[in-house]
């Protein structure tokens, strides 16, 4: 089969939707699946055009966040019109509106959409509307999260997460108890602020607690000094072995932390990212909080019941590994079939 992925970013972007594309393609292509991947060139380092594992990669070349971004990214796939015409099928991930114009020009070609997450709280009218155009003119769509139809009335064909790779059993031990880590953006919807002024507190009580945040973003500046911040890398989830617990509140990151054991602490800060954590078949699995406070006391719970994080770490990790990136494959190519 030959299948086209249509996402923003792409790797060597760093990102839970670069990494869901990524390793979906990877898994197709060991199954003998041709696939494309049109995706922005996000700096011109990134080359306009190459393979990865396999993957074909073309890149529309650098654009301005500007009004008419989506013309141009229009007369690019106009002037590539054979890649949409060589594929069996075409698979958007959130940016359907790549293709609209083409679902018009090939209207019996099978086109699919994953939604990924939300785009910022409250959710506007406008991103709201996109999604429903999204889902009316698709063949069918994945879900990342039963919180979407909630939020956005999509009517999902299938609910899904995403995966995680299985990790070896000589790094689940704890090499210090006292520590913590913290991988994401720095940003609003990673909560990073309140993870930080937990720490802080925590760090009243334990000088030495170590933690570390691994990401990069437009709350950086607001972050204490006496925090150490490590760059964005493609792979934060290896750092987990040093670490006993994971200051974690998206999807990717989660399910890596409970594959590699460690327990999970995740922050909301308003009603939708609630629903995003609360409406998942593993909430039960996971911590889940709204304030510093709240996770001061539940770290420090944790810290001193050790059999009852255990139990909590071993259910996960048994969820976890029945949902891995093959299992996830599987879903796609079952709604590519319907």
């Amino acid at each position: 089969m030959n299948i086209l992925f249509f996402s923003r970013l792409f790797y060597p972007n760093i990102g839970g939707v670069e990494k869901h594309v990524l390793e979906i393609s990877r898994i197709l292509v060991k199954k003998g699946h041709r696939l494309t991947v049109v995706t922005e060139q996000s700096s011109s380092k990134n080359k306009t055009y190459e393979v990865v594992e396999g993957i074909r990669v073309f890149r529309i070349p650098k654009l301005s966040e500007k009004s008419d971004k989506k013309f141009k990214i229009w007369k690019w796939l106009s002037n590539n019109i054979d890649l949409i015409k060589d594929a069996d099928v075409v698979h958007c991930h959130d940016v359907f509106f790549w293709y609209l114009p083409f679902r018009f020009m090939f209207p019996f070609k099978k086109v699919f959409t994953t939604f990924h997450g939300y785009e910022s709280f409250p959710l506007s009218r406008k991103n709201i509307l996109i999604r429903k155009i999204s889902e009316k003119l698709s063949n069918g769509n994945i879900c990342i999260g039963h919180f979407i139809k909630k939020w956005y009335g999509t009517k999902p064909d299938i609910v899904a997460y995403g995966g995680a790779n299985k990790v070896k059993e000589s790094e689940w031990a704890i090499k210090n108890k006292n520590s913590a880590l913290f991988i994401g953006r720095l940003d609003d919807q990673t909560g990073i602020l309140t993870y930080a002024e937990a720490m802080r507190q925590i760090r009243e009580k334990l000088p030495d607690f170590d933690f570390l945040v691994i990401g990069g973003g437009n709350l950086m500046s607001k972050i204490d000094k006496n925090i150490k911040i490590s760059n964005p890398i493609n792979n934060a989830s290896d750092y987990l072995k040093n670490y006993n617990f994971a200051f974690v509140s998206r999807y990717l990151s989660i399910f890596e932390a409970m594959a590699a054991k460690r327990l999970v602490f995740a922050v909301y800060d308003n009603p939708l990212k609630e629903d995003y954590l609360r409406m998942t078949p593993f909430s039960k699995y996971i911590v889940i909080f709204k304030s510093p406070q709240e996770l001061v006391l539940k770290i420090s719970y944790y810290l001193k019941n050790i059999n009852e994080k255990n139990k909590l770490v071993d259910l996960a990790h048994a969820w976890v590994n029945s949902n891995t990136w093959l299992e996830m494959t599987k879903i796609y190519i079952k709604l590519w079939k319907k």
